[in-house]
C-alpha cells in the first residue's frame, strides 16, 4: 500500500503541474482541466491507499474501477499507437492539392502548431511548384481573423504565390476542414495531401477517407514536444468522437 500510495501521490502532482503549464499557454481550450481532474482522482487514490480506506470500499466497486481505468488506459494506448504509425508520413510523390487543416490564430500571427504546418506546407510547395493549397479553417470566437487568411499571410511572407492558395474559411473543426474543402479541390485534381501535426495526421486522413478522397497522402509537421501528451490524449477523444458520429472508419 505504501508503494501505491507513493505512486498515486507522484503520479496526482505531476499531473496537476502538467495541467497548469498547459494553462498557462492560453490555447483558447479547457483541455487542461482533464490534467487536473486526473490529478485529483490520482490524490484522492493516494489518500484512500494511506488510510487504509480503499479496503473498505465494497469489492464489486473496486474491481469494477480498476476494470475502466484498464480500459481507459487501453484505449489511449491503442489510439496514441495509430497516431503515431503516421508520425513520419510524406508523399512519396508530387500531389495534385495539399490540404492544411486550420488552427489557432492570434493576433502576432499563426500559433505555434500552425506554424509547423505551414512550414511544411511551404517546404512542399517549393519542391512541387505545380501543387496546389487549400487552406482551410474559419473564424473562432477567440481568433483576431479566419485562420485560412492567416495562412495566407504567412505564407506569402514566405514567398509562396497568392495564386496557388485557396481560401476555405467556413469550418470550424476538422471534419468540417476536410468536407468544405473537397468541394474547392480544383477540377481534375487526383491526388490529395493533408498537412498537419504528426498527432492529427491520423484522424486527419481517416476524414479524407471517409469523406470519399482518393490518392491520399500526408505531411506529418511536427508539434511541441513538451505538450504532446497534452495534445495525443486530447486527439483521442477526438478519434473517438469522429468514430462514434460515423465521421471515419479506425481502419
Amino acid at each position: 500500500m505504501h508503494l501505491l500510495t507513493l505512486f498515486f501521490g507522484i503520479l496526482g502532482g505531476l499531473s496537476m503541474a502538467y495541467g497548469l503549464m498547459v494553462l498557462g499557454t492560453a490555447s483558447g481550450t479547457s483541455f487542461w482541466m482533464v490534467w487536473e481532474g486526473a490529478g485529483l482522482l490520482a490524490l484522492v487514490l493516494a489518500l484512500l491507499f494511506l488510510t487504509g480506506y480503499w479496503t473498505k470500499i465494497p469489492a464489486l466497486v473496486r474491481i469494477l474501477s480498476i476494470s475502466l481505468a484498464l480500459a481507459g488506459l487501453a484505449c489511449v494506448l491503442f489510439c496514441s499507437f495509430l497516431m503515431v504509425s503516421h508520425f513520419e508520413d510524406r508523399p512519396g510523390e508530387a500531389p495534385d492539392c495539399l490540404i492544411v487543416l486550420g488552427a489557432q490564430i492570434r493576433t502576432d500571427g499563426p500559433s505555434l502548431s500552425l506554424r509547423y504546418r505551414l512550414d511544411a506546407a511551404a517546404d512542399c510547395l517549393r519542391e512541387y511548384p505545380e501543387t496546389l493549397c487549400i487552406l482551410s479553417g474559419g473564424r473562432g470566437p477567440n481568433e483576431p481573423l479566419s485562420e485560412a487568411e492567416g495562412m495566407k499571410r504567412y505564407l506569402t511572407e514566405l514567398g509562396i504565390s497568392e495564386d496557388r492558395l485557396i481560401l476555405e474559411d467556413r469550418s470550424r473543426n476538422t471534419i468540417e476542414n476536410i468536407r468544405f474543402s473537397k468541394a474547392l479541390l480544383p477540377e481534375g485534381c487526383r491526388s490529395v495531401c493533408i498537412v498537419t501535426n504528426n498527432f492529427h495526421l491520423y484522424r486527419g486522413l481517416a476524414l479524407a477517407k471517409k469523406q470519399g478522397l482518393t490518392g491520399l497522402s500526408g505531411i506529418a509537421a511536427p508539434s511541441a514536444r513538451s505538450f504532446l501528451p497534452n495534445n495525443m490524449l486530447r486527439e483521442c477523444f477526438g478519434i473517438a468522437k469522429d468514430c462514434l458520429q460515423g465521421n471515419m472508419d479506425l481502419f
